[in-house]
């Protein structure tokens, strides 16, 4: 008999998903869904595994590699939204505060019905599954159907002990915070990135000091425009205009000078050590992205530390709005100064023949996105873990890299921060400030409510 009802409510879902690719857009009407307050609410997600949550950040990371146009910031900005929809998801199941009013432009989110009866693994798995449809429309047709699989898959795994009204009450829940939280994120600025990574309108300016594209692809400015992007979290100030990179100068007893130098002689005596850790933390085209390496080290800490569904989701959620203003933050510096590549500098200056190790990318060198996106996770991660809370990644195994150790999170944000000055790809100003605009950006992402 509950294997009957079970397929009942599959048919059902496969109906559902049917109306909703039909109609993407479309959100509840708020006058539908009654308020309740956190004492009516029924509470069992800090008591549920994340492994549902983890399952589908692990499907993202792989259509972030899969699909065209995700970029560092393009990645981060799926992210972000994916952990903020896993949270609203979920929240009424704990005793947590929602995010909406404390978001820039969120104003509505879905609530449950007041005194019925939710499965929020299951609404949560909904949810994931609409954001992800929606947050990566150009996936491939295969990479379509493992999205449908997977819901289907989770639905059929935690079933079980569900009545019918609510596996399906869970599911709608589920899919209409989803929708509340799409909507809210195509007026950002972003959601087409993925379709434009290189404007044809955009015209850098020329100048001395000023980027110019770099051999050897020598690619147009990526995202010239990210910048202007709405951030997740309002600032506390509009944008840490003080910070400034050194001046400008071919002096050879310049500052910039000397910085360029140290990139240099760096690149010619790098140690094997530090090529290592250079291409470890590399993560360029066809990877899962600097953002997607910190998500996948989020999930596997979720994993081994056995988080709760709803400690999971708030982490997931935390660690995504991070990575997301880092990356708007990041690329507002990139285009506002518009600084040129350590190998533009050297080749002119110091050495015409010296090449990096590692490819540089096709936008201005100030400050380091590595930097920031790091620095923004890592802190977070510490403020949920501690900062001496010790770890092994294991994200790169599958490229070929041994397990790496960290003591702590600061020994992981400043290694992933100089690899990009052992690539010889940024000056260390870029990094240290990069460093420092992300722990910015992390205090504001904790200072919320949850």
């Amino acid at each position: 008999m509950k294997f009957v009802c079970l397929r009942s409510c599959l048919v059902y879902l496969m109906f559902v998903l049917g109306l909703f690719a039909c109609k993407r857009d479309n959100v509840p009407d708020p006058g539908h869904l009654p308020l309740i307050n956190e004492t009516t609410a029924l509470r069992v997600a800090s008591g549920n595994d994340a492994a549902v949550a983890v399952s589908w950040y692990q499907l993202q990371l792989k259509l972030i590699k899969e699909t065209g146009g995700f970029t560092p910031p393009v990645a981060a900005r799926a992210i972000a939204y994916t952990g903020i929809t896993l949270y609203e998801a979920v929240v009424w199941g704990a005793d947590g505060a929602s995010l909406k009013g404390q978001l820039n432009g969120l104003q509505y989110v879905p609530v449950p019905e007041k005194g019925k009866k939710y499965n929020w693994t299951i609404a949560a798995n909904s949810a994931m599954a609409v954001i992800t449809r929606n947050l990566f429309p150009n996936a491939s047709a295969a990479n379509l159907a493992l999205i449908t699989q997977l819901e289907i898959d989770n639905l059929e795994a935690f079933s079980d002990s569900c009545a019918q009204g609510e596996i399906i009450r869970s599911v709608n829940y589920g899919r209409q915070v989803a929708g509340s939280i799409y909507q809210w994120s195509t007026s950002d600025g972003g959601k087409d990135g993925y379709l434009n990574t290189f404007p044809s309108d955009y015209v850098p300016p020329v100048g001395a000091g000023l980027w110019v594209p770099t051999p050897p692809l020598f690619q147009p400015a990526m995202l010239p425009y990210w910048g202007n992007n709405r951030p997740i979290v309002k600032p506390a100030t509009p944008d840490q205009a003080g910070i400034l990179p050194p001046v400008y100068s071919t002096d050879t007893t310049s500052v910039f000078y000397n910085e360029a130098f140290l990139v240099y002689h760096t690149g010619i005596t790098l140690t094997p050590e530090k090529n290592l850790i250079a291409k470890y933390w590399a993560d360029g085209g066809g990877t899962f992205t600097p953002p997607g390496h910190l998500i996948a080290i989020t999930a596997q800490l979720i994993s081994e530390q056995h988080l709760s569904l709803s400690s999971a989701a708030k982490l997931f959620a935390q660690v995504g709005i991070g990575l997301n203003d880092a990356g708007i933050l990041c690329w507002k510096y990139k285009y506002r100064y518009n600084l040129l590549r350590p190998v533009t500098y050297i080749r002119s200056n110091i050495d015409s023949s010296w090449s990096p190790l590692i490819g540089t990318p096709p936008f201005p060198s100030y400050i380091s996105g590595h930097a920031t996106f790091t620095s923004a996770a890592g802190h977070i991660l510490a403020a949920y873990f501690g900062d001496g809370f010790s770890f092994t990644d294991e994200q790169k195994v599958p490229e070929g890299f041994a397990p790496r150790f960290f003591n702590s999170f600061t020994d992981m944000t400043d290694e992933a921060a100089v690899s990009r000055v052992y690539g010889g790809i940024h000056y260390q100003f870029d990094s240290e400030v990069g460093k420092q605009v992300g722990e910015n950006i992390a205090e504001r992402v904790l200072g919320l409510r949850y």
